[in-house]
């Protein structure tokens, strides 16, 4: 029975992972505009991701406990570079590459590294959701932002308490995905707050 539960949340996760980012993707190319979304959310999100994602692989944690990150990452920059491009700043989109691909060699040079990195990996996603709080609080408008997306978040962080509880049981991922399912909820709520009051004026 825990084989079969555990088999459908692995399996879930990824059916949602492959297209979490698509909903928001496709309200930005449908606007022709990134308002509303946070490029400081979003490269500390990409940021949180890459170091989570190196962690489970120098550990050489099981394939299935993180199948999902090299998707999302890919989605990640996919958004990044409309949401760029929608800003006028394409110019940036080298030098991001540079210092993204530059941390991911340096994360591993040495073990304390990626241990520390794995400890403030926690940090960095949670000050990605409060990024974007933050934007939508200033503008109080959620404009371009999916909370289909946000709540796939959150979905896919409840599955990975659960897969973490019953395969590594590490301390340090569960905390993060406890953090990020309590940060996605919020940040869900938020959206929904914004589109409603939006629509009623």
């Amino acid at each position: 029975m825990a084989s079969t539960l555990l088999a459908l949340a692995h399996w879930s996760t990824w059916a949602v992972c492959a297209v979490i980012k698509l909903p928001q993707l496709a309200a930005v190319l449908a606007a022709g505009s990134a308002r509303g979304v946070s490029v400081g959310s979003l490269l500390l999100e990409l940021t949180g991701f890459l170091v989570f994602l190196r962690y489970q692989i120098y550990y050489d944690y099981p394939l299935q406990t993180y199948l999902e990150y090299p998707i999302i990452i890919a989605q990640d920059v996919i958004l990044l570079l409309f949401i760029l491009r929608y800003g006028g700043n394409m110019k940036r989109a080298l030098f991001y590459a540079v210092t993204f691909c530059g941390g991911w060699y340096m994360l591993t040079l040495r073990k304390w590294i990626i241990d520390l990195a794995m400890n403030l990996c926690t940090f960095i996603s949670a000050a990605s959701k409060l990024a974007q709080l933050r934007c939508l609080w200033q503008t109080k408008d959620s404009g371009q932002v999916s909370a289909l997306t946000w709540s796939m978040s959150a979905y896919t962080c409840a599955t990975r308490i659960f897969t973490t509880v019953m395969t590594t049981n590490d301390l340090a991922v569960l905390i993060r995905f406890i953090t990020m399912l309590i940060l996605n909820i919020w940040v869900t709520a938020t959206i929904l707050r914004y589109r409603k009051t939006k629509k009623t004026d």
